[in-house]
């Protein structure tokens, strides 16, 4: 797989971050005239822009990655004012500027350590909602996701939970998860059903003897919260996305990618190889979060598409720049347990939503 370096993979997502405020507002724009656009929510209520503000404002966590822009887009789109949390002034002065640039009063920037409880919950004042979408890069651009980096995220996790503990404006928590928290079963000892959905959990001793490091972070990451979650009192729901597709994904995402694929050969026998797109993936974080205000809970499967034949895989090997045997082996199946993934949750959630936006003339997406 080619490496872009670091800088170079923050000034993409910079210039994607610009190029997305540009087209959001044009968007918004139109809305005020064009308000019954299906495409785009319409202001119904009565507030003040400061209220209205105060009642919208969601802080996303890692907003300038891959997930983050997909997600800050349809916040935008939906009427959100976003606060993007970021770990270095320089990155605060490049959004302000873009935010100027492109005249987009809805976004905002601000720093914040995801080490400090304190400064997290510093950044979430005032917002009635967090993403944690815990995008952690490898600084060298090489080794992937490593066992010290599952450690970071697992910490990052529980931090961003005590903060919103500590907040009184944060009313619900969206985390990012990860299908691999779900999939790793030993079939020898679990006795497991032949179906994987939003109740099932990876084995923490199968990723450590496999060294599943990223599984492991993402299983202990999303454990921590819950845990939190409960001992708080806070509203939970965590999002569990296949492996994150979109425009040159492999470039733009070459941690989490390269990360994910490890093992790959195993989900493919097993049936559990998945995708879905980064704009698939957002909808469902912002639907799930607009249902928490009524019966949404727990956590939601998310893939678009199950990796199950040649020709399939060959496609995901082009674009991942890694070979066809890589991703699927010899191609023979050979296990003792074949799986079924379900997302039957968040497939009724999602279709639910868009019957209540159709009767209230919007569209969701």
């Amino acid at each position: 797989m080619g490496i872009v370096g670091l800088e170079e993979r923050d000034n993409i997502e910079l210039q994607e971050f610009c190029r997305m405020l540009v087209a959001s507002a044009a968007a918004l724009h139109r809305t005020k005239h064009e308000p019954n656009d299906l495409r785009f929510p319409s202001k119904t209520n009565d507030l003040t822009d400061d209220e209205e503000e105060e009642d919208r404002l969601v802080c996303v966590t890692s907003g300038v990655s891959f997930l983050g822009l997909a997600l800050v887009n349809r916040l935008l789109l939906r009427g959100y004012f976003v606060r993007i949390l970021v770990d270095n002034p320089e990155d605060v002065e490049k959004l302000g500027e873009m935010r100027t640039r492109t005249n987009n009063n809805k976004i905002s920037a601000v720093m914040a350590n995801l080490a400090d409880v304190e400064s997290l919950s510093q950044a979430f004042h005032g917002c009635r909602g967090v993403f944690h979408t815990s995008a952690f890069t490898d600084p060298a651009g090489l080794s992937g996701y490593t066992k010290s980096m599952a450690e970071i995220e697992v910490k990052a996790s529980e931090n961003v939970m005590k903060a919103c503990s500590l907040t009184a404006s944060v009313r619900k928590c969206v985390l990012t998860s990860s299908l691999l928290a779900c999939v790793w079963h030993d079939s020898n000892q679990d006795n497991p059903s032949p179906v994987i959905n939003h109740d099932c959990w990876s084995s923490e001793s199968l990723c450590i003897d496999k060294k599943l490091w990223y599984a492991l972070g993402k299983l202990r990451a999303e454990k921590a919260a819950w845990r939190i979650a409960e001992e708080k009192g806070i509203k939970l729901a965590t999002i569990c996305p296949a492996l994150i597709t979109g425009p040159e994904f492999s470039t733009r995402n070459p941690t989490a990618t390269i990360a994910y694929l490890k093992g790959s050969q195993d989900m493919y026998q097993s049936g559990v190889l998945a995708t879905v797109d980064m704009m698939r993936l957002a909808d469902a974080h912002v639907s799930v979060f607009e249902a928490m205000n009524k019966a949404a809970f727990g956590r939601y499967i998310c893939f678009d598409q199950v990796i199950e034949t040649e020709e399939v895989a060959e496609k995901l090997a082009q674009e991942t720049s890694m070979s066809k045997n890589k991703i699927m082996g010899n191609g023979s199946i050979n296990v003792q347990v074949r799986y079924e993934l379900s997302n039957r949750k968040l497939t009724n959630l999602l279709s639910g939503s868009l019957r209540y936006c159709y009767n209230q003339s919007q569209h969701c997406f």
